[in-house]
């Protein structure tokens, strides 16, 4: 297959690059680069992936990278909600309005399949969260950015299909090493601050959180590629491992027995109230989805990589979204 990637320079959008080319298929990334990936962009193009840079915004550039596409994945978000929360209008242009024009583009250019990268914040804070919820369960999305993919969902799996075989991927919170590094997700920040020595404040200890590492995440986006298109079209999977829900003391718990130090403090806050336990039996049922990486295995990478300074500064503002 042709595939475009919108977002394809990204923290999930690189490797799923890398695991396409792997599988035989061509690959072309859209991205803007605004996380100074040039570095990123340099490894795409030694996998002989095509690289469009552009705003996902732009109509033109929306066709070029769609051009020919038997299939797209659509990565390319302002993403978490403090950057959503930083500047909401153009969370709403890229994260809603764009997606809806990408959606359209690709029907209209015949493109045959497209996965929207959703998120497992769309199930908020449960009323009950030690019964894992499954795709089937309430959406209560207390977050812009959750609302934002909770709507693109819905018009994605309400509108008539046009022969485009949509399948939306829920995905957990994503961890681990990647060419463009995040390092204001929970895991990886955790991990680098107690490396670093820094004292850890944690709030909302206690609340339940699925996570997936970034490797599985990209194969997971490939594999509903490579899947039969009746399994997969007008599809939500929840993309993770049922094993895999850990609440913020049990990570912190974990990064300090693996690195035999490290301070952390426990504080109050009120603005994340999401608390949610997330079944991923589906994907594995139907799918036949198993993650390879579990989160011991994400933290002792990361250590690696910081003791190997393959990051740098590991906190300059290009390993986060909100700068």
């Amino acid at each position: 297959m042709k595939v475009a990637i919108a977002g394809g320079a990204g923290y999930i959008g690189a490797l799923l690059a890398e695991e396409l080319v792997e599988q035989g298929h061509e690959a072309v990334a859209l991205d803007l680069l605004i996380h100074d990936q040039e570095d990123v962009a340099e490894g795409l193009s030694r996998l002989g992936v095509k690289l469009i840079r552009g705003d996902v915004r732009d109509a033109e550039t929306r066709q070029r990278a769609l051009e020919g596409a038997d299939a797209v994945v659509h990565l390319a978000a302002i993403v978490g909600d403090p950057a959503c929360s930083r500047d909401p209008e153009l969370s709403r242009e890229v994260n809603v309005e764009a997606s809806r024009e990408l959606v359209a583009d690709a029907r209209e250019l015949g493109v045959q399949r497209l996965v929207f990268a959703s998120t497992c914040s769309n199930y908020g804070r449960m009323a009950d969260p030690s019964v894992p919820i499954d795709e089937s369960g309430e959406l209560r999305p207390v977050s812009l950015y959750a609302e934002q993919k909770v709507a693109i969902e819905r018009g994605l799996l309400e509108a008539p299909a046009n022969g485009l075989a949509a399948t939306c991927l829920r995905f957990a919170t994503v961890y681990g090493v990647a060419p463009r590094m995040r390092f204001d997700l929970t895991i990886n920040e955790f991990t680098r601050d107690l490396w670093a020595e820094r004292t850890l404040e944690v709030f909302g200890e206690l609340f339940w959180r699925p996570y997936i590492h970034v490797r599985d995440a990209a194969r997971a986006a490939a594999l509903v590629l490579s899947s039969p298109r009746e399994d997969v079209a007008g599809q939500v999977f929840n993309a993770g491992h049922s094993e895999e829900n850990y609440r913020k003391l049990d990570l912190a718990e974990m990064i300090l027995e693996r690195l035999g130090r490290g301070e952390v403090e426990y504080v109050h806050r009120d603005e994340d109230p999401r608390d949610y336990k997330v079944s991923f039996e589906k994907i594995k049922r139907e799918l036949g989805f198993e993650p390879r990486m579990r989160v011991p295995d994400g933290i002792d990478e990361i250590v690696s990589a910081l003791e190997e300074e393959r990051f740098g500064d590991a906190f300059q503002a290009r390993y986060s979204n909100i700068g």
